[in-house]
Parts: C-alpha cells; sequence; structure tokens
C-alpha cells in the first residue's frame, strides 16, 4: 500500500508540473509572441472590416516586408494611442511614385515596377485614385504604407510633407498573421495546463489517503519493542 501511495504521489507531482509549464509557459509566450486587436474603420477593406477581429505576431520594424498588413503607433501623426492597421508599400531605399498607365491601368509603381495589387477594395476606382502625384524615396529605417481601400484610407499620402508621408519602423507593433496554427498550438497548451493542474490536485488527495489508510492498517507494535 505504501508503494501505491508513494506512486500516486510521485505522478501528482510530474502531472501537476506539466500542467504548470504547459499553462504557465503557453500563456507567457503568447503575451510575448502575439496581440490581437479590432479593426474599427473601412481603411483596409475589403480585406479587414470594421469589427473583424485580428491576430499579430510582435515584430521588430526591420523584419517588416513589402505587402505585409501592419499595425503601428502614431499618436503623433493621428492625435490618438490606439493601433492603425495599413499595408507596407515600400521599405528604406524604394522609390514609390504615383501613378503609372491611365484610367483603369492606372498602378502605384515601386523601384519603376507597377504593383498588381488585387487585394484593393474597387481596384479600377481605387487605382485611379490619388490625393495627388508622388514620388518618394523612402528613407532607411521608415516605410511607406497605404490601407487598402484608397478612397477612403488616412494613410501616407495625406502626410507626404512630413518625411514624404513615411513612417519609423519603430512604430511598428507588429505583422498581421492569418494562420493560427501557432496561436492554437499556444490555445491547447495552455488548456492542457488547464485540465492537468486539478488532475495532479487530485493524485496528490488520492495519494494522501492511501498512506492514511496504509497507516491505520499496521499492526500495533509487541509490548517487548517498548522502550521504557
Amino acid at each position: 500500500m505504501s508503494g501505491k501511495g508513494r506512486g500516486l504521489g510521485i505522478a501528482a507531482v510530474v502531472v501537476g508540473l506539466v500542467g504548470l509549464l504547459s499553462g504557465l509557459g503557453g500563456l507567457g509566450y503568447a503575451r510575448y509572441a502575439f496581440g490581437g486587436s479590432v479593426v474599427s474603420s473601412e481603411s483596409m477593406t475589403p480585406t479587414y472590416g470594421p469589427g473583424d477581429r485580428v491576430v499579430f505576431e510582435r515584430i521588430d520594424g526591420s523584419q517588416v516586408r513589402r505587402g505585409d498588413v501592419v499595425v503601428f503607433s502614431a499618436p503623433d501623426r493621428y492625435g490618438f494611442e490606439d493601433l492603425v492597421m495599413e499595408r507596407v508599400i515600400g521599405v528604406g531605399g524604394d522609390r514609390v511614385t504615383c501613378c503609372t498607365g491611365e484610367g483603369a491601368d492606372t498602378r502605384v509603381s515601386v523601384n519603376g515596377e507597377p504593383l498588381q495589387e488585387p487585394y484593393l477594395k474597387n481596384p479600377e476606382a481605387s487605382r485611379g485614385f490619388t490625393m495627388s502625384s508622388y514620388d518618394v524615396r523612402v528613407p532607411e529605417g521608415r516605410l511607406f504604407m497605404m490601407g487598402d481601400h484608397r478612397a477612403n484610407a488616412r494613410d501616407s499620402r495625406a502626410f507626404l510633407d512630413d518625411h514624404g508621408g513615411t513612417l519609423p519602423d519603430s512604430a511598428i507593433r507588429g505583422r498581421v498573421i492569418d494562420d493560427y496554427t501557432m496561436p492554437a498550438l499556444l490555445g491547447t497548451a495552455m488548456m492542457l495546463g488547464v485540465l492537468l493542474v486539478p488532475v495532479g490536485i487530485g493524485l496528490g488527495i488520492a495519494a494522501m489517503v492511501v498512506r492514511r489508510k496504509a497507516r491505520a492498517m499496521l499492526p500495533p507494535p509487541p509490548p517487548w519493542a517498548v522502550q521504557v
């Protein structure tokens, strides 16, 4: 019986520790590596619309690439601390110009290459829409960004007199992701922790019960074993 109690005790410790590590580790990594936000405007429609919940991976601004949808903070520009979502059009060293072509064939160009942008809201209208023509050489460490709904986005084009509308990559808070495999795995680890910790506690209680029963079943010591 004592051996069974000892085995239950060991199992309780192992299961409890695995549960704590899975739950707290998953939670800690999720908070460190990912964030979430709710879209509040139409500037990124149809890709993301008002009320959509998005998940973003926390990355350094230097890891951003052209075409990435990012969230950033620019209170000096927008007057609020909330995150803003836009698409990266140009990175440091790129030359962004508008526009080449005419009518439905109008394109924003990067380094002389017209962009193919199937994600735009009403592509024909958006490609032809511009607040003004521009020719921006993106400084190193800065980004030129625009919304997918070009006719309804207050993006880099609205701030051309401020570093050509670009923002420092230090403003980036994360890159929006559509693959939720890693967040799902972290969620599973946290749920596993939630389940295993009570199991470990239950095993610990069972071990204590078994040990108490084992002690109660031991015969009393013989009289001659008692020392005065």
